[in-house]
């Protein structure tokens, strides 16, 4: 997440070949599957006005799917000519949030959601869905479980490889996920992949991912030193940091694929890139062994 959500918030644009550059560093330490710009009107995100040529610049080797955000058949169309590999759609639970970052209600957003979905099994390109605010909304403040899993089943209907249940502001404790996660997965057919967005703003994200984990949820969004946000979203903070979510896993014996040195690197030359502090906690602190077996 970390050159779409972990930048469209940040006050310096950064130049394309730097956001290539931070792309580079990701696949150098294992991510596979990376979501590399989005398709929006760039007077509203100026972070991502520079969407075909990203694109055009990315490394093609190595096995690697990159993602494109839309939020409508317009930026469907921009993304199909950019050649992205998957696209990743935004679905709000919570009228008010859709209003704000889409124009339109939830229910308007799912009925743009199966249009993209249509178009993007014409392609031959997987679409993943996004729920946002699934555990709460910045402006209707709690949304209720019932009405997630409302937009979970009306969004599964279009056939998405994978539907992400989103923890928009923050705000869920392990309580919430094991909740809500257990609701949404019982209403979802076999084939759809449930996965989590989680964000930081309470200090409760890497906690979630655990709790989701021993649910059996195998899919996490993250953001490298935990940089992000949503300008829709007043107060809420980055994504859960990938280099925090890749040390829970490897030290609790989990394999994830990624290298926490070359993340570690990544890190550092992203936070010194932005001339600022980033909230990751494994980078401040410093490597440790992964626990041996027995």
């Amino acid at each position: 997440m970390t050159a779409r959500d972990g930048l469209q918030s940040s006050e310096v644009v950064w130049p394309t070949e730097h956001k290539l550059e931070l792309i580079r560093r990701l696949v150098a330490a294992g991510v596979r599957r990376v979501e590399v710009t989005s398709f929006v009107n760039p007077e509203r995100v100026p972070a991502m006005a520079d969407a075909e040529a990203v694109c055009t610049g990315l490394p093609r080797s190595g096995g690697v799917r990159y993602v494109g955000l839309v939020l409508n058949e317009r930026g469907m169309d921009r993304a199909v000519a950019a050649g992205v590999d998957e696209v990743n759609f935004v679905v709000a639970c919570s009228d008010t949030f859709a209003d704000r970052n889409q124009t339109t209600t939830a229910a308007g957003s799912v009925e743009r959601w199966r249009r993209v979905a249509d178009r993007a099994d014409g392609e031959g390109i997987p679409a993943q869905v996004v729920l946002s605010t699934a555990f709460g909304c910045p402006y209707e403040g709690e949304v209720p479980v019932e009405r997630v899993v409302q937009v979970a089943e009306a969004c599964a209907a279009a056939g998405p490889v994978r539907l992400t249940l989103a923890d928009t502001i923050g705000s869920a404790a392990p309580a919430d996920v094991e909740e809500r996660v257990a609701a949404v997965a019982g209403r979802l057919p076999p084939e759809v992949q449930l996965a989590l967005h989680l964000h930081d703003s309470r200090g409760t994200a890497v906690a979630n991912a655990w709790v989701a984990y021993g649910l059996g949820v195998r899919s996490f969004d993250a953001s490298l030193a935990g940089i992000g946000g949503c300008p829709y979203a007043p107060g809420a903070s980055g994504n859960v940091c990938t280099e925090d979510l890749a040390y829970l896993f490897e030290r609790s014996g989990v394999p994830t694929g990624l290298d926490l040195d070359e993340l570690l690197r990544a890190s550092r030359w992203l936070t010194g890139r932005l001339g600022r502090p980033t909230p990751g906690s494994y980078a401040k602190a410093g490597p440790f062994p992964r626990r041996e077996p027995g």
